[in-house]
Parts: C-alpha cells; sequence; structure tokens
C-alpha cells in the first residue's frame, strides 16, 4: 500500500506538472500481475525470502545480492513464473577515465558491429533461428478452441519459446557490450534512430538485433568500469566520408565497398563508418573538456556543428 501511494503521488505530480495525462485505472487483465515493496524483503537463507505480510517463501537464489537492498519487485512473467528483482545500494569504484584506448562503433544488420580496428561481429539472429519452431506453436495456439486447457498450454508453449528468445538475445547483449568496455577505454557509437528504423520493411530484423538494447547496455556497462562512451550525431556522414582525404562521395545503400575519387583509396564501407566515428567522437570529447584549445570559452554546440 505504501507503495501504490507512492506511485499515485507521481503520478498526479506529473499531471499536474503537464508531463502526463490525468491517472486512470488500469484493468487487471491487461497488466502484468506484480507488486513492489519499497523495504522489508530480504534474503534469510539460501532458499529462502521474506517478503513483508506474507512471510517467508521458497526461492531459487541464482547468485548472491551485492550492496544494501533497498526494495524489491515481485512479479509473474508469461510463462506463469515467479520473480523477484532487488533494488541494491552499490558504491561504484572511483575511477579516473582515459582516453589512450578510443574506438569507433559502426552498427548494422549486415554486420552487427564493425570495429574502426576492422573486426566485425556477425548478428546472432536469434528470432530468426527459432522462427520455424515459433510458427508451429502459434499454429497450434491458433487451432485450439478459446477457453480450453489446450489453448492454456499451447499459450504457455509459446510464452516459453519468446522467453528463451528474450533471454539468449540478453546473455548476448550483456557480454558483447562487456567486451567492448573492458578492451576500450573510449567507445564512440552513432546515435541511430531505431524507432525510425523499425517502422521500415526491415523492421523485424531491426528488432531482432536490439540495436538500441545493446546501445543502453554499452552506457551501463561503460558507468559501472569507469569508461566513456560518445555518440556521434545521426547526420554526420561517416559511410561516404573518406577518411584519408576527408571527401564526401554519393553512395547507393548496396555499395558496399567503394574507391575514394580523390584519392583512389579503396574503403569497406562500415570499416570507413567506424573509422570515420572514431575521429568525430575524439573531438566531440575533447570539444566538451575544458583542456581544449579550440573551444574554450567559444560555446561551441557539437550538435549542430555539421
Amino acid at each position: 500500500m505504501q507503495q501504490a501511494l507512492m506511485d499515485l503521488e507521481t503520478a498526479f505530480s506529473n499531471f499536474f506538472a503537464k508531463r502526463a495525462k490525468y491517472p486512470r485505472f488500469k484493468a487487471r487483465k491487461i497488466t502484468p500481475h506484480s507488486l513492489r515493496f519499497p523495504q522489508g524483503v530480504t534474503v534469510v537463507a539460501d532458499r529462502m525470502i521474506s517478503v513483508p505480510k506474507i512471510g517467508h517463501m521458497q526461492a531459487i537464489i541464482h547468485r548472491p545480492l551485492q550492496g544494501i537492498a533497498k526494495g524489491a519487485t515481485i512479479k509473474q512473467d508469461a510463462t506463469g513464473a515467479w520473480w523477484v528483482i532487488f533494488i541494491c545500494h552499490i558504491n561504484l569504484p572511483d575511477i579516473q577515465p582515459t582516453a589512450d584506448r578510443p574506438v569507433g562503433i559502426d552498427v548494422g544488420l549486415e554486420s552487427f558491429t564493425t570495429l574502426s580496428t576492422g573486426e566485425k561481429t556477425a548478428p546472432p539472429k536469434f528470432y530468426r533461428r527459432s522462427h520455424k519452431k515459433l510458427a508451429r506453436a502459434q499454429r497450434k495456439l491458433a487451432r485450439a478452441q478459446k477457453g480450453s486447457h489446450n489453448r492454456a498450454k499451447a499459450r504457455k508453449r509459446v510464452a516459453k519459446i519468446h522467453q528463451k528468445i528474450s533471454n539468449q538475445r540478453a546473455d548476448w547483449l550483456h557480454k558483447h557490450a562487456l567486451g567492448m568496455v573492458q578492451r576500450f577505454d573510449v567507445v564512440c557509437i552513432e546515435d541511430l534512430n531505431i524507432k525510425g528504423l523499425a517502422r521500415t520493411k526491415l523492421a523485424k530484423s531491426f528488432s531482432d538485433a536490439a540495436l538500441s538494447t545493446f546501445m543502453q547496455r554499452l552506457q551501463e556497462k561503460a558507468e559501472w568500469c569507469g569508461r566513456r562512451v560518445v555518440k556521434v550525431g545521426r547526420f554526420y556522414a561517416s559511410s561516404k566520408t573518406c577518411h584519408v582525404c576527408h571527401s564526401k562521395t554519393a553512395l547507393k545503400l548496396a555499395d558496399r565497398m567503394w574507391t575514394c575519387p580523390t584519392c583512389g583509396t579503396t574503403h569497406d564501407r562500415d570499416v570507413n563508418a567506424a573509422i570515420n566515428i572514431v575521429h568525430e567522437g575524439i573531438r566531440l570529447l575533447a570539444v566538451g573538456t575544458t583542456e581544449s584549445q579550440n573551444a574554450a570559452g567559444d560555446g561551441v554546440n557539437p550538435a549542430k556543428r555539421w
């Protein structure tokens, strides 16, 4: 009840500040089954947690808690399993960030990440790999009679397949982002309009790649490890600009390899974009510091530079 009142106060504050609409009641059948506790949820044993008003409950503690537990959320997923998510307070180590090892990352569908060093990582495509299995389970669900036990079982099978795909994607993104942060001190990446790309004819591929989630994980890992993430504007011409002579060439999306007409250098489209991104990211990083001689007190706006 305390958390419900706190949520209600936040909703009305947002409404009177004109940040949201008037709060309304949500139907229980369309909202996830969850409840939050602002305090009092603790782990009392290896397979036991203590919840206020409920008491001790058996649970599978898959890893020990770090820091001080401040609150918890108990929710039910689509497969019917219940989860307890703890909110813990952890003091991050005081690490002075450096820029000794910068890297530029160009993200896409053909290569999930292309580094300025020339390394390429193929997209995992977890949804595409499980597409046939998911389609078969969805056909069985569509043929089942509404309200029957067989339909409930078929719906649970579909939910488990979706959950496995989501878990595979999340695990891969966490590991890939952590690997980038551990290898480099400054990560420069292009700030793409993922929502706009997800409304094109390649929407399924962009949703399967989860580029926006990867950028979020990259930012989280960088803050945790004391690294820096520099986002280059989406209107910066990284692909069609030659990183040798800085001349621009009109390119099509199908042009993966191209030769600069000015200097005659042959470029890989993604590698050239990654090199330009790291150069622009380092420039933005220098402009944002007080030690830069180019923009000391000039009020440079990097977002509108181009």
